[in-house]
Protein backbone atom coordinates (compact mmCIF):
# COMPACT_ATOMS: atom_id res chain seq x y z
CA UNK A 1 0.00 0.00 0.00
CA UNK A 2 1.43 3.41 -0.82
CA UNK A 3 2.03 5.23 2.40
CA UNK A 4 2.38 9.26 2.65
CA UNK A 5 3.54 11.04 6.34
CA UNK A 6 3.41 14.90 6.03
CA UNK A 7 5.12 17.77 7.99
CA UNK A 8 8.53 19.64 8.08
CA UNK A 9 10.72 17.66 5.92
CA UNK A 10 14.99 17.71 7.05
CA UNK A 11 16.73 17.21 3.89
CA UNK A 12 20.49 17.63 3.91
CA UNK A 13 20.38 20.59 2.13
CA UNK A 14 17.75 22.67 4.61
CA UNK A 15 13.77 22.15 5.81
CA UNK A 16 11.07 21.81 3.92
CA UNK A 17 8.20 23.40 5.77
CA UNK A 18 5.26 21.74 3.82
CA UNK A 19 7.00 18.06 3.18
CA UNK A 20 5.94 14.68 2.45
CA UNK A 21 7.89 11.26 2.65
CA UNK A 22 5.78 8.52 0.33
CA UNK A 23 6.73 4.81 0.27
CA UNK A 24 5.75 1.39 -0.26
CA UNK A 25 6.83 -2.03 0.39
CA UNK A 26 9.67 -0.44 3.21
CA UNK A 27 11.43 1.25 0.23
CA UNK A 28 11.12 5.26 -0.14
CA UNK A 29 8.97 6.06 -3.39
CA UNK A 30 9.62 9.86 -3.00
CA UNK A 31 10.40 12.99 -1.11
CA UNK A 32 9.89 16.79 -1.13
CA UNK A 33 7.26 19.50 -1.49
CA UNK A 34 4.08 17.95 -0.19
CA UNK A 35 1.79 17.01 -3.69
CA UNK A 36 -1.78 15.13 -3.90
CA UNK A 37 -2.97 12.83 -1.39
CA UNK A 38 -4.90 11.38 -3.89
CA UNK A 39 -4.38 7.13 -3.55
CA UNK A 40 -2.38 7.12 -0.65
CA UNK A 41 -2.62 6.32 3.15
CA UNK A 42 -1.96 9.60 4.81
CA UNK A 43 -0.55 9.96 7.97
CA UNK A 44 -0.05 14.77 8.90
CA UNK A 45 2.56 15.12 11.35
CA UNK A 46 1.46 18.24 11.00
CA UNK A 47 4.07 20.90 12.81
CA UNK A 48 6.92 17.77 13.45
CA UNK A 49 10.28 17.48 11.79
CA UNK A 50 10.40 14.40 9.67
CA UNK A 51 13.67 12.90 9.90
CA UNK A 52 15.47 10.27 7.86
CA UNK A 53 16.31 7.37 10.72
CA UNK A 54 19.10 7.75 12.94
CA UNK A 55 21.99 5.54 12.28
CA UNK A 56 24.53 5.02 15.00
CA UNK A 57 27.64 3.14 14.13
CA UNK A 58 29.35 2.96 17.57
CA UNK A 59 27.25 1.85 20.33
CA UNK A 60 27.50 -1.14 22.81
CA UNK A 61 23.71 -1.50 24.31
CA UNK A 62 21.09 -0.17 26.07
CA UNK A 63 17.90 -0.92 28.32
CA UNK A 64 19.68 -3.08 30.20
CA UNK A 65 21.12 -4.99 27.65
CA UNK A 66 24.79 -5.01 26.21
CA UNK A 67 25.69 -6.78 23.01
CA UNK A 68 28.22 -8.97 24.81
CA UNK A 69 26.15 -10.57 27.16
CA UNK A 70 26.21 -13.27 23.71
CA UNK A 71 21.94 -13.75 23.97
CA UNK A 72 19.66 -13.01 21.05
CA UNK A 73 17.47 -11.38 23.58
CA UNK A 74 20.33 -8.82 24.62
CA UNK A 75 20.83 -7.53 20.99
CA UNK A 76 16.63 -7.22 20.18
CA UNK A 77 16.44 -5.41 23.63
CA UNK A 78 19.15 -2.82 22.67
CA UNK A 79 17.62 -2.13 19.54
CA UNK A 80 14.16 -1.75 20.62
CA UNK A 81 15.50 0.91 23.35
CA UNK A 82 17.42 2.67 20.69
CA UNK A 83 14.46 2.82 17.84
CA UNK A 84 11.78 4.14 20.25
CA UNK A 85 14.41 7.39 20.25
CA UNK A 86 14.64 7.24 16.63
CA UNK A 87 17.74 4.75 15.72
CA UNK A 88 17.33 2.66 12.86
CA UNK A 89 20.22 1.57 11.58
CA UNK A 90 23.32 0.59 14.49
CA UNK A 91 26.02 -1.41 14.08
CA UNK A 92 26.62 -3.52 17.55
CA UNK A 93 29.94 -2.72 18.88
CA UNK A 94 32.09 -4.99 20.84
CA UNK A 95 34.79 -4.75 23.66
CA UNK A 96 38.08 -5.86 24.25
CA UNK A 97 37.11 -9.66 25.07
CA UNK A 98 38.41 -13.53 25.24
CA UNK A 99 38.64 -14.61 21.54
CA UNK A 100 36.30 -17.42 22.08
CA UNK A 101 33.60 -14.35 22.87
CA UNK A 102 33.77 -12.27 19.90
CA UNK A 103 33.40 -15.22 18.09
CA UNK A 104 30.26 -16.19 20.08
CA UNK A 105 29.28 -12.51 19.44
CA UNK A 106 29.28 -12.93 15.99
CA UNK A 107 27.03 -15.92 15.86
CA UNK A 108 24.87 -14.33 17.98
CA UNK A 109 24.62 -11.25 15.63
CA UNK A 110 23.59 -13.33 12.99
CA UNK A 111 20.87 -14.79 14.96
CA UNK A 112 19.81 -12.02 16.31
CA UNK A 113 19.48 -9.88 12.82
CA UNK A 114 17.29 -12.91 11.50
CA UNK A 115 14.90 -12.46 14.13
CA UNK A 116 11.63 -10.36 14.05
CA UNK A 117 12.87 -7.20 15.59
CA UNK A 118 10.74 -4.37 16.76
CA UNK A 119 13.71 -1.63 16.40
CA UNK A 120 17.01 -0.32 15.02
CA UNK A 121 18.35 -2.63 12.02
CA UNK A 122 21.18 -4.32 13.36
CA UNK A 123 23.76 -3.18 9.86
CA UNK A 124 26.66 -4.98 10.97
CA UNK A 125 29.36 -5.46 13.49
CA UNK A 126 31.99 -3.05 14.51
CA UNK A 127 34.59 -4.13 16.53
CA UNK A 128 36.55 -2.05 18.81
CA UNK A 129 39.76 -3.89 20.22
CA UNK A 130 41.40 -5.90 21.01
CA UNK A 131 44.35 -3.76 19.52
CA UNK A 132 44.88 -0.84 21.06
CA UNK A 133 47.47 1.16 23.21
CA UNK A 134 47.69 -0.15 27.02
CA UNK A 135 47.98 4.02 27.62
CA UNK A 136 45.04 4.70 26.55
CA UNK A 137 42.89 1.46 27.07
CA UNK A 138 39.83 3.30 28.82
CA UNK A 139 37.41 1.32 29.50
CA UNK A 140 38.79 -1.37 27.43
CA UNK A 141 39.92 -4.67 29.60
CA UNK A 142 43.99 -4.21 29.69
CA UNK A 143 43.61 -8.36 30.11
CA UNK A 144 42.80 -9.25 26.30
CA UNK A 145 44.74 -6.28 24.68
CA UNK A 146 47.24 -7.42 21.63
CA UNK A 147 49.10 -6.56 18.92
CA UNK A 148 47.57 -7.08 15.28
CA UNK A 149 49.50 -10.29 14.02
CA UNK A 150 47.91 -12.41 10.47
CA UNK A 151 47.97 -14.92 13.09
CA UNK A 152 45.07 -13.53 15.00
CA UNK A 153 43.55 -11.13 12.83
CA UNK A 154 43.26 -13.22 9.70
CA UNK A 155 40.64 -15.87 11.67
CA UNK A 156 38.62 -13.10 12.66
CA UNK A 157 37.88 -11.73 9.09
CA UNK A 158 37.41 -15.30 7.81
CA UNK A 159 34.83 -16.19 10.39
CA UNK A 160 33.17 -12.18 10.31
CA UNK A 161 33.65 -11.39 7.04
CA UNK A 162 30.05 -11.39 5.95
CA UNK A 163 29.39 -8.72 9.02
CA UNK A 164 32.45 -6.77 10.27
CA UNK A 165 31.71 -3.55 8.55
CA UNK A 166 34.04 -1.63 10.96
CA UNK A 167 37.32 -2.03 12.99
CA UNK A 168 38.82 0.89 15.57
CA UNK A 169 42.77 -0.16 15.77
CA UNK A 170 45.56 1.66 17.42
CA UNK A 171 47.72 2.67 14.34
CA UNK A 172 51.18 2.62 16.28
CA UNK A 173 51.17 -0.94 17.69
CA UNK A 174 53.26 -3.62 14.99
CA UNK A 175 51.23 -4.41 12.22
CA UNK A 176 48.76 -2.08 12.47
CA UNK A 177 49.47 -0.64 8.83
CA UNK A 178 48.98 -4.13 7.47
CA UNK A 179 45.74 -4.70 8.75
CA UNK A 180 44.53 -0.76 7.94
CA UNK A 181 45.47 -1.98 4.05
CA UNK A 182 43.59 -5.16 4.00
CA UNK A 183 40.39 -3.41 5.79
CA UNK A 184 40.37 -0.97 2.82
CA UNK A 185 40.83 -3.36 0.45
CA UNK A 186 37.55 -5.75 2.22
CA UNK A 187 35.68 -2.71 2.07
CA UNK A 188 35.42 -2.14 6.17
CA UNK A 189 35.96 0.86 7.66
CA UNK A 190 39.35 1.29 9.33
CA UNK A 191 39.14 3.38 12.38
CA UNK A 192 41.77 4.87 14.43
CA UNK A 193 41.18 4.74 18.50
CA UNK A 194 42.41 4.39 22.15
CA UNK A 195 46.08 5.20 20.56
CA UNK A 196 49.37 6.88 22.04
CA UNK A 197 50.22 7.70 18.35
CA UNK A 198 51.72 10.82 17.36
CA UNK A 199 51.02 13.07 14.21
CA UNK A 200 53.71 11.04 11.75
CA UNK A 201 51.89 7.76 12.90
CA UNK A 202 48.31 9.51 12.31
CA UNK A 203 49.26 10.37 8.85
CA UNK A 204 50.97 6.96 7.86
CA UNK A 205 47.72 5.09 9.61
CA UNK A 206 45.41 7.72 6.83
CA UNK A 207 47.64 7.05 3.75
CA UNK A 208 47.08 2.99 4.88
CA UNK A 209 43.64 2.67 4.87
CA UNK A 210 42.76 4.14 8.20
CA UNK A 211 40.39 7.39 7.76
CA UNK A 212 38.43 7.94 10.44
CA UNK A 213 39.28 8.64 14.56
CA UNK A 214 37.12 7.10 17.12
CA UNK A 215 35.18 8.80 19.97
CA UNK A 216 37.30 11.83 18.99
CA UNK A 217 38.97 13.17 21.97
CA UNK A 218 38.41 10.30 24.01
CA UNK A 219 41.05 7.92 24.71
CA UNK A 220 43.26 8.98 22.20
CA UNK A 221 47.03 10.89 22.74
CA UNK A 222 47.24 15.02 22.68
CA UNK A 223 50.48 17.15 21.98
CA UNK A 224 53.60 16.73 24.10
CA UNK A 225 56.67 18.58 24.91
CA UNK A 226 60.08 16.58 24.03
CA UNK A 227 63.55 18.51 24.90
CA UNK A 228 61.27 21.86 24.22
CA UNK A 229 59.61 20.76 20.95
CA UNK A 230 55.91 20.40 21.02
CA UNK A 231 54.69 17.07 19.07
CA UNK A 232 50.94 17.09 18.02
CA UNK A 233 49.11 13.96 18.88
CA UNK A 234 46.00 12.10 17.43
CA UNK A 235 43.84 15.06 18.65
CA UNK A 236 45.75 17.50 16.50
CA UNK A 237 45.97 15.39 13.80
CA UNK A 238 41.99 15.37 13.43
CA UNK A 239 42.86 18.77 12.74
CA UNK A 240 45.76 18.92 10.69
CA UNK A 241 44.51 16.11 8.43
CA UNK A 242 41.94 17.96 6.32
CA UNK A 243 40.21 14.59 5.13
CA UNK A 244 40.39 12.63 8.16
CA UNK A 245 36.95 11.88 9.52
CA UNK A 246 35.97 12.75 13.50
CA UNK A 247 33.26 10.76 15.50
CA UNK A 248 32.21 12.62 18.57
CA UNK A 249 29.72 11.00 21.15
CA UNK A 250 27.84 14.44 21.42
CA UNK A 251 26.03 14.38 25.02
CA UNK A 252 27.06 17.37 26.07
CA UNK A 253 29.57 15.18 28.60
CA UNK A 254 32.32 14.12 26.81
CA UNK A 255 32.90 17.17 25.12
CA UNK A 256 30.90 20.12 26.17
CA UNK A 257 28.74 21.91 23.77
CA UNK A 258 31.28 24.68 22.90
CA UNK A 259 33.82 22.08 21.74
CA UNK A 260 31.20 20.48 19.74
CA UNK A 261 30.03 23.41 18.01
CA UNK A 262 34.03 24.22 17.60
CA UNK A 263 34.55 21.16 15.72
CA UNK A 264 31.40 21.03 13.70
CA UNK A 265 32.75 24.71 12.45
CA UNK A 266 36.03 23.25 11.52
CA UNK A 267 35.68 19.61 10.18
CA UNK A 268 32.06 20.41 8.68
CA UNK A 269 28.74 18.07 8.37
CA UNK A 270 30.57 15.56 6.23
CA UNK A 271 33.45 14.97 8.20
CA UNK A 272 31.86 14.30 11.81
CA UNK A 273 29.47 12.17 12.78
CA UNK A 274 27.26 11.45 15.94
CA UNK A 275 27.50 8.40 17.83
CA UNK A 276 26.20 7.22 21.44
CA UNK A 277 29.24 5.00 22.01
CA UNK A 278 26.24 4.00 24.45
CA UNK A 279 26.21 0.94 27.06
CA UNK A 280 24.17 -1.04 28.84
CA UNK A 281 22.81 1.90 30.83
CA UNK A 282 21.59 3.18 27.89
CA UNK A 283 17.95 4.73 29.37
CA UNK A 284 18.43 4.71 32.90
CA UNK A 285 19.27 7.93 34.59
CA UNK A 286 20.97 6.67 37.63
CA UNK A 287 22.16 4.23 39.82
CA UNK A 288 24.60 1.07 39.04
CA UNK A 289 25.21 -0.85 35.81
CA UNK A 290 27.71 -3.01 34.20
CA UNK A 291 30.22 -2.38 31.59
CA UNK A 292 30.99 -5.23 29.51
CA UNK A 293 29.67 -9.03 29.40
CA UNK A 294 27.80 -10.05 32.30
CA UNK A 295 30.74 -12.63 32.64
CA UNK A 296 33.51 -10.39 31.95
CA UNK A 297 32.24 -6.86 32.75
CA UNK A 298 32.75 -4.46 36.00
CA UNK A 299 29.96 -2.08 37.95
CA UNK A 300 30.19 1.42 36.73
CA UNK A 301 28.17 4.36 38.28
CA UNK A 302 25.62 6.22 36.35
CA UNK A 303 25.15 9.95 37.28
CA UNK A 304 25.65 13.52 35.73
CA UNK A 305 23.69 12.14 32.67
CA UNK A 306 26.93 9.44 31.77
CA UNK A 307 28.64 6.39 32.71
CA UNK A 308 31.78 6.61 35.19
CA UNK A 309 34.19 4.22 36.35
CA UNK A 310 33.96 3.07 40.03
CA UNK A 311 36.55 5.29 41.15
CA UNK A 312 34.62 8.05 39.43
CA UNK A 313 37.81 9.87 37.44
CA UNK A 314 37.18 9.02 34.14
CA UNK A 315 33.89 8.26 32.32
CA UNK A 316 33.00 4.19 31.13
CA UNK A 317 30.91 5.28 28.33
CA UNK A 318 28.16 6.93 27.74
CA UNK A 319 24.02 6.47 28.30
CA UNK A 320 22.79 8.62 25.58
CA UNK A 321 20.29 7.87 22.82
CA UNK A 322 20.49 9.25 19.51
CA UNK A 323 18.07 12.22 19.91
CA UNK A 324 19.84 13.46 22.87
CA UNK A 325 23.05 14.00 20.55
CA UNK A 326 20.81 15.60 17.88
CA UNK A 327 19.48 17.98 20.70
CA UNK A 328 22.79 18.52 22.07
CA UNK A 329 24.05 19.84 18.81
CA UNK A 330 20.99 21.91 18.00
CA UNK A 331 20.02 23.66 21.33
CA UNK A 332 23.38 23.70 22.92
CA UNK A 333 26.03 23.76 20.07
CA UNK A 334 24.13 25.86 17.92
CA UNK A 335 24.29 23.79 14.84
CA UNK A 336 21.55 24.30 11.91
CA UNK A 337 19.45 21.31 12.59
CA UNK A 338 19.54 20.24 9.02
CA UNK A 339 23.41 19.58 9.70
CA UNK A 340 23.24 18.02 12.92
CA UNK A 341 20.72 15.49 11.53
CA UNK A 342 22.94 15.13 8.85
CA UNK A 343 25.70 14.23 11.07
CA UNK A 344 23.17 11.44 13.00
CA UNK A 345 21.81 10.09 9.18
CA UNK A 346 23.45 10.62 5.91
CA UNK A 347 26.73 11.29 7.23
CA UNK A 348 27.68 7.87 9.61
CA UNK A 349 25.63 5.51 6.82
CA UNK A 350 28.55 7.04 3.84
CA UNK A 351 31.64 6.18 6.23
CA UNK A 352 29.89 2.78 7.27
CA UNK A 353 28.65 2.18 3.67
CA UNK A 354 25.19 1.83 4.63
CA UNK A 355 24.43 2.83 0.95
CA UNK A 356 20.67 2.14 1.81
CA UNK A 357 20.28 4.03 4.76
CA UNK A 358 20.50 7.83 5.88
CA UNK A 359 18.59 9.78 3.31
CA UNK A 360 15.14 9.24 2.24
CA UNK A 361 15.86 9.01 -1.39
CA UNK A 362 14.16 7.29 -3.61
CA UNK A 363 14.80 3.24 -3.23
CA UNK A 364 16.21 3.55 -0.18
CA UNK A 365 14.95 2.01 2.91
CA UNK A 366 11.89 3.63 4.68
CA UNK A 367 13.68 4.67 7.60
CA UNK A 368 12.16 7.82 9.06
CA UNK A 369 12.08 9.26 12.33
CA UNK A 370 9.73 12.28 13.74
CA UNK A 371 10.24 14.37 15.84
CA UNK A 372 8.79 17.85 17.99
CA UNK A 373 11.15 21.02 18.26
CA UNK A 374 12.52 19.65 21.27
CA UNK A 375 13.78 16.77 19.37
CA UNK A 376 11.57 14.50 21.16
CA UNK A 377 10.62 11.62 18.88
CA UNK A 378 7.29 10.43 18.39
CA UNK A 379 6.87 8.39 15.76
CA UNK A 380 9.91 5.80 14.16
CA UNK A 381 9.17 3.81 10.63
CA UNK A 382 12.43 1.24 9.85
CA UNK A 383 11.66 -0.33 6.28
CA UNK A 384 8.55 1.49 5.92
CA UNK A 385 6.70 -0.62 8.91
CA UNK A 386 6.30 1.81 12.45
CA UNK A 387 7.88 0.25 15.41
CA UNK A 388 5.97 0.48 18.58
CA UNK A 389 6.51 0.83 22.58
CA UNK A 390 10.65 0.63 22.08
Amino acid sequence: MLQKITGRLITENGIIQNGEVCFENGKVVSAGERTCDQGYAVTDYGNKYISPGFVDIHLHGGGGSDFMDGTVEAYLTAARLHGSHGTTAMLPTTLTCPDEELFRTFETFRKASKTENNGSDLCGIHLEGPYFSPAQKGAQDERFLKKPTPDHYMPILKAGKDIIKRWTVAPELEGAMELGKMLADEGILASMGHSDAEYTTVLEGYKNGYNLLTHFYSGMSSMVRRGGFRIPGMIESGYIIDDMRVEVIADGCHLPPCILGSLYRIKGADKMCLVTDSMRGAGQTSGTTILGSLENGYEVFIEDGVAKMPDRQAFAGSIATADRLVRTMYKQAEVPLHHAVKMMTATPARFAGLQNKGTLEAGKDADIAVFDDDINVCAVYVRGKEIKNG
